[in-house]
């Protein structure tokens, strides 16, 4: 089986669709943008600091009725610049980019977005039932960014340090419910009832495991956080 390997933990310089971008920090990474004619949108709460000629603005998001059922934001935060802006995750953790070309797209899993360029569209799916008990016991979401006619960048927050494991065609790895971070969406995603027992005649409960399988990229991260702790 394919092993997980780290994820670089920062970058500088690093220019992509548009944008470029620094990742610095050990246990609060900051990420640093240079805006120009591509602008970005981001959760309001991780905004940390901002040159005076970068406009803010609300930015309202698709299936505004879908999203107020949900319990979900109506509204994320757009910038646009020339100039720069930086975010911080209020909490430790691996900040990251996923840069995605033209058709493609990622599933991520929720309270783990930062940050993406809008050339990126955001839509979500909620996953119920028994399958996602250790996520609260009434499901969770998952967001699906996708990308249009230009390249993009997706930024997100995984807590401890996140790794990739590169799943070939047939290939599986179980991860922990709370701590798989994002997926492609060739990846397949089903929960498996482990029974633990204490010799011949005793039981010992259930151990509950997300398997992926591939293929695809799968991200994991080493601090999991279930739904009754999550932001």
């Amino acid at each position: 089986m394919a092993v997980p390997t780290l994820l670089t933990t920062s970058s500088l310089n690093e220019t992509f669709g548009g944008v470029t971008y620094h990742i610095e920090g050990e246990l609060v990474p900051v990420l640093h943008l240079e805006l120009d004619r591509v602008g970005i949108y981001f959760e309001h709460h991780i905004l940390l600091w901002k040159d005076p000629a970068v406009e803010v603005h609300l930015k309202p998001m698709r299936g505004l009725l879908k999203r107020m059922l949900a319990g979900m934001p109506v509204f994320l935060t757009g910038a646009r610049g020339p100039g720069r802006i930086a975010f911080s995750r209020d909490g430790v953790g691996h900040v990251f980019a996923l840069h995605l070309e033209p058709g493609g797209s990622v599933d991520v899993r929720e309270h783990q977005f930062l940050a993406a360029t809008d050339t990126i569209d955001f839509t979500f799916t909620r996953v119920r039932g028994a399958a996602n008990m250790l996520l609260g016991g009434s499901g969770f979401f998952i967001d699906t960014f996708s990308c249009r006619q230009q390249a993009g960048i997706l930024w997100l927050h995984g807590y401890g340090n996140v790794f990739e494991v590169v799943l070939a065609p047939g290939e599986q790895i179980d991860i922990e419910p709370g701590g798989w971070v994002y997926k492609e969406p060739t990846v397949q995603m089903e929960t498996i009832f482990q029974s633990l027992t204490i010799g011949i005649f005793g039981g010992g409960g259930q151990i509950f495991w997300n398997r992926f399988t591939g293929p695809g990229r799968v991200g994991l991260q080493s601090m999991y956080i279930h739904a009754s702790t999550d932001e």
